[in-house]
């Protein structure tokens, strides 16, 4: 209960900040609005050279790119830890986190909350009712609740694989990050792995799963029947990542040392 608590008090002063900067919000919103645009129009262009992508069409894409934004919007409103290394080893911000009766972790994300990113997943959720208008798929008393557990799988997976990387500075504390080549490797999961060689269908699936943020559990709502299992998996194995995200960093605040000389 205090942790709820807590979680509450830190939306509501992150709320009354935000809104005191309206301009800066509607700029921030239309920006990812722009990128997320640019991604869809990428999807056009290569559609407008072929009709198929591996047996995949330009709707049942299109869709999975939809179920994508979702969860990576919940992902970037809650697990905002892009600028870890820099503010909080290299500055040494960590110091005044760790006098707190608080675990260190769900502190740091508290701090970095950005609410505004949820409003990406409208947008997901539009281009999703949009590509499954035209695949004509039909929507089951049961497809909400596999929906948000998916999602939600999605979000921990995303949110399980960076803080590892935030991790990496508790041992190594150059101001140089992995985060924005994973960034980079992150959105191949926007796309069916099996237009990928099998070396990185692996990688995909079983060693960074980027896979089940998108293609594997929009699998299961585009009635994709051989990739259902790899869709029921994604909570799982967003559980099991971020789990191992925890332990490890709870190991790392161990060897932190402080930010002295």
């Amino acid at each position: 209960m205090f942790y709820i608590s807590m979680f509450f008090q830190y939306m509501s002063q992150y709320l009354k900040t935000r809104f005191q900067y309206r301009a800066d919000l509607f700029v921030e919103f239309f920006s990812d609005l722009l990128s997320q645009a640019i991604n869809l129009i990428f999807i056009l262009v290569v559609f407008g050279h072929t009709n198929l992508l591996h047996g995949w069409s330009r709707d049942e894409i299109i869709f999975i790119y939809g179920f994508f934004l979702v969860p990576f919007a919940v992902f970037s409103a809650f697990f905002n830890i892009w600028d870890f290394n820099e503010r909080y080893i290299v500055r040494g911000e960590l110091d005044r986190i760790l006098t707190r009766p608080i675990h260190s972790l769900f502190q740091i994300i508290l701090e970095r909350l950005e609410l505004e990113s949820l409003l990406g997943s409208i947008t997901g959720l539009a281009i999703m009712v949009y590509a499954g208008y035209r695949l004509g798929l039909k929507v089951d008393w049961y497809d909400p609740f596999l929906f948000v557990i998916f999602v939600i799988g999605g979000a921990l997976v995303y949110g399980g694989i960076f803080i590892m990387l935030a991790c990496i500075s508790f041992w190594a504390d150059a101001r140089t990050s992995l985060m924005p080549m994973m960034y980079n490797i992150s959105n191949y999961g926007r796309y069916p792995v099996n237009i990928y060689n099998n070396v990185i269908r692996f990688v995909l699936t079983w060693v960074l799963p980027f896979a089940f943020v998108g293609v594997y559990p929009a699998a299961f709502f585009l009635e994709k029947k051989e990739w259902y299992w790899y869709s029921f998996l994604t909570p799982v194995i967003g559980v099991i990542f971020f789990i191992l995200s925890v332990l490890l960093w709870n190991q790392g605040v161990k060897k932190y040392r402080g930010a002295g000389n």
